[in-house]
């Protein structure tokens, strides 16, 4: 059973459930459209609401050819993981008031849960999202998976 103060944010927000956990609603997607250089049309920008509540967790997942912000609205800190593909190297950030945004370049893997009781953080993608461009490390054959990847955010 969810908290209660999560259950009124799905509420009041429209939330629905988001394939990498959590909830979400897109809330921008931009008119103008620009291609990448890999030659997909994409809108310039979008951006959701995206909760995650104590229990919730936001699997490792890459959003290919664009770059993707965090920014921390209420609730709890959040916990976000960056996991680059070429170096490995792993880097966890805190998303709170005194460090209320962040950004996950493209290509780079990245997780992310609440600290506390639900996190409500907006997430603006540039070129636009599109679920096209969305992979999910736990589709991926295991022996692709970096190894420095915490196995509790699979």
């Amino acid at each position: 059973m969810k908290d209660s103060s999560i259950l009124r944010l799905i509420e009041q927000f429209q939330l629905s459930p988001h394939p990498e956990g959590g909830w979400y609603r897109e809330v921008i997607r931009s008119d103008l459209t620009v291609k990448r250089s890999d030659g997909h049309q994409r809108n310039a920008i979008t951006g959701i609401f995206f909760l995650l509540g104590k229990d919730d967790k936001s699997c490792w997942h890459c959003v290919d050819g664009a770059d993707e912000i965090w920014i921390h609205l209420q609730g709890a800190p959040l916990s976000l993981w960056r996991l680059d593909p070429i170096s490995n190297e792993i880097v966890r950030l805190t998303l709170d008031a005194a460090q209320p945004m962040q950004m996950i370049p493209a290509g780079c893997w990245q997780a992310a849960c609440s600290q506390g009781a639900y996190t409500l953080v907006s997430c603006c993608v540039g070129p636009g999202f599109d679920f096209e461009d969305f992979k999910m490390l736990r589709n991926i054959p295991k022996q692709c998976w970096p190894e420095k990847a915490l196995r509790e955010l699979i």
